[in-house]
């Protein structure tokens, strides 16, 4: 048995110019602007809308690029690190490496397979996958799916605490190892994208599969969602979100579960400050992809405030924004113990499915094995900010 960690960079780089020998060519495009501009072209308007769209003036969105891009790597030389293991702990699992696939809803727009194929793609690479509350199949679907691979469940806390609990509670039977609680929607964001095309859709039945394949909100119905499925889905939008939502109500889950809970959305140091002092197991740092508040700091400038005050007492993630293997280098370096990545799995969903999204995750891995080879970091645990150039541009 090989227990040689798995060197992401040169075997990625190495399979692409071998098959290029024979005029191949990859299929989902290494750097994102090209992945993004090839998935527009699969996509239909309106799940490019969803997809690519951000609040407002998207200026939130911008922020997220522009914190990572006003940090630059200082390479370190001659620090020796022929074999990297990005091997990487998170709430009792080991994955592959420090990064995790973000709970995006209604995949059904971007590919059939919707979650089922992240899902797979995930489970082939070891990659975490957080399952969202707006998946396009049930959460015990996605989990046949996922087999043994390591996940998370993603909760919205909306009107209902039956629902909210249930949810939990599912997520808990089919082996999730955590609970992250989404705080930054309580409410959808002013999405202008979405809004001149008057789409949602959620009115439509779409991203909805978790609530109607769940009890507690079937009661809620006069009749099933297989009878009246457009009753559903107006009963859904009534359910979804409580901008009334505080610490003193999320705190009833520790009731439901005794899984590790961490809470996303968090961007203040006071926020995490309080994260900690009311026990929760972790944060993650995020804007919601920029599709929440315009007008709102990027995460990665949020990062080194949340990282303080936490204290090291509980692990800091971040998402919103990483394109690039040197992105999730820069995000370590500033104290973060993983990345979630959204947008770019989602474009490899639409132009390949399972595969598609499967070979993003690859290349993120393999760009970062080969920056950190470039900076003498043999594991993600010695890239420190001493290799970055903060605050210059």
């Amino acid at each position: 048995m090989n227990d040689t960690p798995r060197q992401y960079g040169p075997e990625t780089q190495g399979a692409t110019y071998l098959r290029g020998l024979g005029g191949a060519v990859p299929e989902v495009p290494t750097n994102f602007l090209t992945l993004e501009a090839k998935a527009k072209e699969k996509m239909s308007p309106e799940a490019w809308a969803y997809t690519a769209g951000g609040a407002g003036l998207e200026s939130a969105m911008d922020a997220n690029r522009a914190a990572f891009q006003r940090t630059q790597i200082i390479p370190r030389m001659l620090k020796g690190a022929a074999q990297r293991n990005l091997t990487t702990e998170m709430f009792g699992i080991k994955a592959a490496g420090p990064i995790m696939t973000c709970p995006i809803g209604v995949l059904e727009m971007m590919h059939p397979e919707a979650d089922l194929a992240v899902a797979r793609a995930t489970a082939a690479l070891n990659v975490p996958m957080i399952i969202s509350s707006q998946a396009s199949f049930s959460m015990e679907e996605i989990a046949k799916a996922h087999g043994d691979a390591p996940r998370f469940f993603q909760l919205y806390w909306g009107k209902s605490d039956a629902i909210a609990e249930s949810f939990v509670k599912r997520a808990e039977a089919i082996g999730c190892k955590a609970i992250f609680i989404t705080l930054d929607t309580v409410i959808l964001g002013w999405r202008p994208r979405d809004l001149n095309i008057g789409y949602s859709p959620f009115l439509r039945g779409q991203g909805i599969a978790q609530y109607t394949s769940d009890p507690a909100f079937r009661a809620l119905l006069p009749q099933t969602p297989e009878e009246n499925p457009q009753a559903a889905a107006f009963q859904f939008t009534q359910t979804f979100g409580d901008a009334g939502l505080d610490w003193a109500r999320i705190a009833k889950i520790r009731s439901w579960t005794k899984l590790p809970v961490v809470l996303k959305g968090i961007m203040r140091a006071d926020d995490a400050a309080k994260t900690v002092s009311e026990g929760y197991d972790g944060i993650l740092v995020s804007n919601h992809g920029g599709r929440q508040v315009d007008g709102g700091i990027g995460t990665f400038d949020a990062l080194p405030g949340v990282v303080a005050a936490a204290k090291g007492k509980i692990p800091v993630m971040i998402d919103s924004g990483i394109r690039c293997g040197a992105d999730i280098f820069k995000a370590l370096a500033l104290g973060a113990t993983a990345v979630g990545i959204g947008r770019p799995y989602v474009y490899g969903l639409a132009i390949a499915g399972q595969a598609g999204a499967q070979a993003v995750l690859e290349y993120l891995l393999a760009e970062l094995d080969v920056t950190m080879a470039l900076n003498g970091c043999a594991s993600p645990q010695e890239i420190g900010p001493e290799l970055l150039a903060l605050g210059k541009s």
